[in-house]
């Protein structure tokens, strides 16, 4: 597969009408997006980002800038989108800033406007908070995982696959907590802002401040959850990404 950055998750093999990009969140993988695969339904073609260093990638360089992400991945999603009829964005956590950055340049170098921006459990982009995650020490950054989850704990307790995860987990932090946006930076196509109403780093007013950068429509939803809420909540996000996708179809 090479250096490849989009993975097919979608049980319709490419056969579905809308395609649904999806951005893992900080130290994830496209794999993590396929329980909500599962329930996007069949007109549905969904593909999932594979950032370098990790699965199938392990052996490219980890990228540390969320611009040079989106450079990297912006040819291969310029000639995916050129195909399809109707595409959405969807990213959680991280995967949010990527997917928006992402949006843009795909609005400014080729045209191309996304139907809807889903993006999860993340603040607005032009929200600053000075973090310093990426700057823990290894037991601490050890400890952060376990507390927020989304990373099984007999992974961590394997010395070889817990050093894997924590370097995947701090070149993530370290490209989001160096992230930058302006307070005017925009997309056209309208914003779905997503949250759990049990995350501490994604309130529900952190995430409505999604609305200042898009000038289409808004709409913020929070679900039962932590941070990593879209595991347990599949079937209405699921049900959201199809309700408001067929919306943007008929504006």
């Amino acid at each position: 597969m090479g250096n490849s950055w989009l993975r097919s998750l979608s049980p319709s093999s490419g056969n579905g009408s809308h395609k649904l990009i999806c951005f893992p969140h900080a130290g994830g993988s496209a794999i993590s997006f396929g329980p909500l695969a599962e329930c996007t339904g069949s007109e549905y073609d969904v593909l999932a980002v594979q950032y370098p260093g990790r699965q199938d990638r392990r052996h490219e360089p980890l990228v540390d800038n969320i611009s040079d992400l989106v450079d990297g991945l912006l040819p291969e999603l310029i000639a995916t989108v050129e195909d399809a009829e109707n595409f959405s964005l969807f990213g959680h956590s991280m995967g949010s800033v990527v997917a928006f950055e992402a949006g843009r340049r795909l609005e400014q170098e080729s045209g191309a406007t996304a139907r809807v921006l889903f993006a999860s459990g993340r603040r607005a982009p032009s929200s600053t908070h000075r973090e310093q995650v990426h700057l823990l020490s290894d037991r601490e950054l050890g400890d952060l995982l376990l507390r927020v989850g989304g990373t099984p704990s007999a992974l961590l307790e394997d010395p070889e696959f817990r050093q894997i995860i924590l370097s995947i987990v701090r070149n993530d932090y370290r490209a989001i907590e160096t992230y930058r946006c302006d307070t005017d930076a925009m997309i056209r196509c309208p914003i779905v802002a997503i949250a759990g109403d049990r995350d501490p780093d994604a309130g529900f007013a952190e995430i409505e401040a999604w609305s200042a950068h898009t000038s289409g429509s808004f709409f913020a939803k929070s679900f039962p959850g932590g941070h990593f809420f879209i595991d347990s909540n599949c079937r209405p996000i699921g049900q959201l990404i199809r309700e408001h996708s067929s919306q943007a179809l008929l504006s």
